[in-house]
């Protein structure tokens, strides 16, 4: 482990076509999970999903709806949701932005979202980029459901 300052507005930029994923510290500097500060506007977001990795979020401002095995959860700023590897899961955003922190326990998710920053070009719509994300998906273990038509 290793002292890592990222201030504000610093950290690689990951850009999936529905968020922006900011690596403020990564398994390597923390002994053993990474760090994401998660920006998302209000639009489309990928069909609910499972990853063989968990995540928590906790919400910084905005408010989203996160649907977690057919389960309803309301966030707001100080809201804190745990999804455990292989759970299906997707959010709606409700206001116009939301930001959180994600930490994931292992660098599979950084893995992921570094795989579909360099495969879809950045402003890509979420319905275009279905097939590229389905690809990089199965890679990954990620199982994705029916994505809107």
């Amino acid at each position: 482990m290793t002292t890592v300052l990222n201030a504000a507005g610093e950290g690689v930029e990951l850009v999936s076509p529905d968020a922006t994923f900011t690596v403020k510290a990564h398994e390597g500097q923390t002994g053993g999970f990474d760090l994401f500060e998660v920006d998302i506007p209000r639009g489309p977001t990928v069909p609910p999903h499972a990853t063989p990795w968990g995540v928590t979020f906790y919400v910084l401002h905005g408010r989203t709806a996160v649907l977690v095995d057919g389960e309803v959860h309301d966030l707001g700023p100080g809201s804190t949701l745990t999804i455990p590897p292989g759970a299906h899961h997707t959010l709606t955003v409700h206001t116009p932005t939301v930001q959180l922190l994600a930490i994931s326990p292992t660098d599979r998710m950084r893995r992921f979202f570094v795989d579909v920053d360099a495969a879809v070009p950045p402003g890509t719509p979420v319905a275009e980029a279905a097939g590229a994300l389905g690809e990089i998906a199965a890679r990954h273990g990620v199982t994705v459901g029916d994505w809107p038509s």
